[in-house]
C-alpha cells in the first residue's frame, strides 16, 4: 500500500462504503458528479449508490433545472433520531435531558441578558477579552446546537407510550 493511503481511512473502503459515508454527509444538495469527485469513483458508481440511499430513504433526490442533487433526508434522519432516542433511553432520561437543555438555555440567557444565540454572537463585537470571546462563542455554539435537539427531545417523549407500544410488537 502506498504511503499516502496509510493515514486515509477511506483506504480501506469499497467504492460503495466510501459513497455512503459521503451521502450521509450531504447537507448541502450535490450532483452525483461531485459525489463521485469525491469518493474517487465514476459517475455512473456515484449514481447507482446515490439511487439505491434514495430508495432506502436515507437521501432525497432533487431536480432543479438540468441538474439531479442528491442531499440527507431531513425528515426521515430526524425520524429515525427520535426512535433511537426512544429506544436508548427512558422517559425519565429523556425528561431529564429536556430539563438540563432548557435550564442551560436559560442560564445563558440570564448570565449574558440576550435572548438569542445570535445576541450573544453579536455581543461579542464590544469585547477585547479574547477568552471572553471564545467563551462566548462557544456557548452560542452549544446554544444553537441545544436549540436544535430541544424539538427531537420533545417528540421523542410526546409519541413514547405509542412507539414503545409499536415497538414491542413482535412477528
Amino acid at each position: 500500500m502506498p504511503e499516502e493511503n496509510q493515514n486515509d481511512p477511506n483506504a480501506s473502503m469499497t467504492r460503495g462504503e466510501r459513497i455512503r459515508a459521503a451521502a450521509r454527509t450531504l447537507r448541502t444538495p450535490r450532483t452525483a458528479s461531485w459525489v463521485a469527485n469525491e469518493t474517487e469513483v465514476s459517475v455512473k458508481t456515484a449514481q447507482k449508490y446515490l439511487d439505491q440511499l434514495v430508495e432506502d430513504n436515507v437521501l432525497r433526490k432533487i431536480e432543479q433545472g438540468d441538474q439531479t442533487l442528491y442531499c440527507v433526508d431531513q425528515l426521515m434522519a430526524t425520524y429515525r433520531e427520535v426512535a433511537a432516542l426512544q429506544r436508548e433511553h427512558s422517559r425519565e432520561e429523556l425528561t431529564s435531558a429536556l430539563d438540563s437543555m432548557r435550564s442551560k438555555i436559560t442560564d445563558w440567557k440570564q448570565s449574558y441578558n440576550v435572548e438569542t444565540p445570535g445576541e450573544l454572537r453579536a455581543s461579542i463585537a464590544d469585547l477585547d477579552d479574547t477568552d471572553e470571546v471564545e467563551a462566548r462563542r462557544e456557548v452560542a455554539s452549544e446554544w444553537e446546537h441545544l436549540a436544535d435537539r430541544l424539538p427531537v427531545v420533545r417528540a421523542a417523549l410526546n409519541e413514547y407510550d405509542w412507539a414503545t407500544k409499536r415497538d414491542s410488537i413482535s412477528a
